[in-house]
């Protein structure tokens, strides 16, 4: 039996850049929320509220950041690194929740318009862009390997589209204002429109991320086939079999699998370079390996591998 460990490396610097973005969102939502309730706007509404949701991602990626460096013990094994993956899920429901909430507000505001004023809306808009890229570029400093950091990555950039079409729906308004033309107060709940879209969009994609790792799938991105195929052609490896592969959270991945040597390589020796090879090409660093050689009656993986998953021989990739 073996085994490994990768954690995240230098958490703290991570907390750093997260907590740089988290302060330039929070200030910057309360100034949105202003002058949205003062213009009337639904789409600044909406869109303070998908910031609402950024700095609640925000700030989960930094206490998730805190929360890695505890070690495994007690009931906890596998330490916290789960910890991103559930509150990716919570944040990715309450996104579509929101967007419902804001869907049918705007389709509302379309069959009964309401006065936008468009000069407001059209400079919040333009600042958030800003505030937006300001804060992408922070986040985007701190590791992106945990689902925590990236959903929050996510929603920063849905929201940067979504104050471009806030933006635009203020330009409109306001040129309609200028040149006395009516019917473009419309322009502002169809932007909230869009809004919703891209919320739906963000919260679906972390609500399936994080169903990813809760169902014990592959990493995204990982072909198990490929890894089985890998592990077969280390030197000494006759059989691979009992292969799983699954996300633990965090950018973490754990491996086990059943190992058949040949008789004249040692097992340890083999099971170390497949570690070798899982941590290089794979990036694998948890592994668990059972490694022995092939016992007299036992069937070959050809006659096993029905009843235990698939499993892959050394000549088939020599």
């Amino acid at each position: 039996m073996s085994g490994g460990h990768v954690h995240r490396t230098n958490p703290e610097h991570d907390q750093r850049w997260l907590a740089a973005a988290l302060c330039v969102i929070a200030g910057f939502l309360v100034a949105e929320v202003t002058v949205g309730i003062l213009a009337r706007s639904l789409a600044l509404i909406g869109d303070a509220g998908h910031m609402l949701t950024d700095a609640a991602s925000l700030a989960v990626a930094i206490v998730a950041a805190r929360l890695v460096r505890r070690p495994a013990a007690g009931a906890y094994t596998y330490g916290f690194t789960r910890v991103d993956a559930l509150s990716a899920q919570a944040n990715g429901i309450t996104l579509v929740l929101l967007a419902c909430w804001l869907a049918i507000s705007a389709v509302r505001r379309l069959l009964h318009p309401a006065s936008v004023a468009g000069g407001p809306v059209l400079s919040v808009a333009l600042v958030g862009v800003a505030v937006n890229l300001l804060a992408v570029w922070l986040a985007g400093r701190a590791d992106r390997s945990g689902l925590n950091v990236r959903g929050a990555l996510a929603h920063l950039i849905s929201d940067l589209w979504a104050f471009l079409a806030t933006a635009i729906a203020g330009l409109l308004i306001l040129l309609a204002d200028w040149r006395g033309v009516t019917g473009w107060q419309r322009a502002d709940p169809i932007a909230a429109l869009v809004v919703a879209g891209l919320m739906v969009h963000t919260g679906y994609g972390l609500i399936r991320a994080a169903g990813r790792i809760f169902l014990e799938a592959a990493p995204a991105g990982t072909d198990p086939s490929d890894i089985g195929r890998a592990m077969a052609a280390v030197p000494g490896v006759k059989e691979v079999h009992d292969l799983h592969v699954w996300d633990l959270g965090a950018g973490a991945a754990a491996l086990s699998a059943h190992l058949v040597v040949e008789d004249s390589f040692d097992c340890h020796e083999v099971a170390r370079g497949v570690r070798d090879v899982l941590a290089g090409r794979h990036q694998i660093g948890h592994a668990t390996l059972q490694a022995d050689h092939q016992h007299p009656g036992r069937p070959l993986i050809a006659d096993d591998c029905a009843r235990h998953g698939p499993g892959y021989l050394s000549e088939d990739v020599h």
